[in-house]
């Protein structure tokens, strides 16, 4: 842990030129007393660091050292692969062999592209999860199963209390969710990790079917899933504002087989995931939708537009500034509810 640390200073100092105690600190994610050990530590190795005395100073290697570090071990080369997704690498507990990666890679550069990376990071950023996730801590299996998938180890886990062997391949992360693709009984499967329960990583390797190609197999499997949660099948009748309201309301998995089936007069045939999910879709449509099978989920949405009614009443509406174009609502110019770009 402490060589690691040592050489990440190096690495530090040679790419950037000279930093301070507290800004080495800062990097290191450790206190400025332990900084200045360490560098007494590197002039004890032979290392020649020294320090600028008063204002502006800091630490320094001396001019024209060059550290022969540089090199990137397996670890770190797979990593800086990754280092476009930081939760990620975070999660697996890889973001230390993924920094000193970045840091070796920095330090091999030319002087005028040091920069480079820091300009890219500042430009583009990756923000797996979907809106409104929670926030959850990974998954206490993910850091195992990495392990596992990094090094083609055999794993023994409980899955739904159920003990499995497996032969993981890879980690897919998904809105959030991480998934784990593993050959079980000479069939490839989806886990969810965070339903796994104890997991032992094995000294035992497995030989990897080098045909596998994980992303085919993930949307292959993904693209199975989301078809086999359409269940049911509703039949509606549709304005010409109603079908183009289909696109953004209907699943995705849905869309092409519902605008297959749509007819001259509007009518569409809908798959979709439950009752009670055609209840809210319906819903969405608002009058631009009529249901007409099933029978049941006529007569909810018909007692839902009832009570609407009463709600709103059957006179002429307030329209409180609101103005209404094409059959839709919009807000009079006036005061804004809310910031835009």
């Amino acid at each position: 842990m402490r060589a690691a640390r040592l050489m990440s200073l190096v690495l530090l100092l040679q790419g950037r030129g000279g930093m301070t105690a507290a800004e080495l600190a800062r990097e290191l994610e450790v206190s400025e007393r332990t900084v200045h050990r360490d560098v007494l530590a590197l002039a004890e190795a032979g290392v020649p660091v020294y320090a600028d005395r008063g204002r502006g100073g800091g630490y320094r290697l001396l001019d024209g050292y060059r550290t022969r570090l540089t090199g990137l071990d397996r670890a770190e080369a797979e990593a800086l692969f990754l280092s476009g997704v930081p939760g990620a690498l975070r999660e697996m507990g890889l973001q230390e062999v993924a920094a000193t990666a970045r840091l070796k890679a920095a330090a091999a550069l030319s002087p005028g592209l040091r920069d480079a990376p820091a300009t890219a990071a500042q430009r583009f950023h990756l923000d797996a999860p979907g809106w409104f996730a929670a926030g959850d801590p990974p998954p206490a299996a993910l850091a195992p199963l990495a392990r596992a998938v990094w090094k083609d180890r055999l794993v023994t886990a409980v899955y739904k209390e159920r003990a499995r062997t497996l032969e993981p391949y890879g980690l897919v992360l998904k809105a959030g969710a991480w998934y784990l693709a593993a050959r079980s009984r000479s069939r490839f499967l989806i886990f969810r990790v965070d339903r796994f329960g104890p997991v032992e990583v094995g000294d035992a390797g497995f030989d990897r079917d080098t045909g596998f190609d994980l992303a085919a197999f993930w949307a292959e499997q993904a693209n199975w899933f989301t078809r086999s949660l359409l269940r049911t099948e509703i039949t509606l009748r549709l304005t010409p504002r109603g079908v183009r309201l289909l696109r953004h309301i209907a699943d995705p998995a849905a869309l092409t087989g519902a605008l297959g089936s749509l007819q001259p007069d509007g009518t569409v045939r809908l798959a979709v995931e439950s009752d009670e999910v055609a209840f809210g879709q319906v819903l969405r449509f608002g009058p631009e939708a009529e249901v007409l099978a099933p029978p049941e989920l006529r007569a909810a949405v018909a007692e839902a537009a009832t009570r609407m009614s009463g709600l709103y009443g059957t006179g002429q509406a307030r329209t409180a500034g609101w103005r209404w174009s094409s059959g839709s609502p919009s807000r009079s110019p006036g005061r804004s509810p809310g910031r835009s770009a």
